[in-house]
Order: structure tokens, then sequence, then C-alpha cells
């Protein structure tokens, strides 16, 4: 008989964490690969839509972009800040 171990997704992250970088990658693809058949049509409609008004911003100059290197940088902090926040008691 199979006994099955429970895990709360704060345990289940944990062990994610833990494996090699390839493997978080490639568990991550099928994570998210699983979340965008949920809606299908609709989905696409909305990105086309957010992806058109975010082309109009930029071409209008409401918002102002930043090269690869700074916002790559600024992720980089973030997800550091947020790791520390996660790993503080």
């Amino acid at each position: 008989m199979l006994a099955f171990t429970v895990m709360s997704t704060d345990e289940l992250l944990a062990q994610v964490l833990r494996l090699p970088r390839t493997e978080r990658a490639r568990l991550a693809q099928e994570v998210l690969t699983s979340l965008e058949d949920v809606d299908g049509e609709e989905v696409v409609v909305a990105w086309a839509s957010e992806l058109e008004r975010r082309s109009r911003e930029v071409a209008d100059g409401t918002v102002e972009t930043i090269d690869w290197e700074s916002a790559r940088a600024e992720v980089s902090e973030e997800l550091e800040e947020r790791r520390a926040r996660r790993t503080s008691p």
C-alpha cells in the first residue's frame, strides 16, 4: 500500500528550490505551461490588448524605456530583496 505525505506550498517550494537550476527551470516551465491552457483564446486576446497598449505608451512617450542591463539589474536586486525577506526570521 502506498502512503502519501501532504506538503504545504511552502514546504514544496523549499524542496523545489533545492533542485539544480536546470531542474527548477524545467519545473517552472511545466507549471507555467499548465496555466496557459486555462482560458485559451481569452488570454491571447488579453495579452494582445496589453501589448498594443504598452506599444502605444512607448510610441507616445508616455513611458520611458530603460536598457536591458539596467532592467536586469533592477530585477536581480528585487529578487535578492525578496529572498532575503523570505529567509530572515
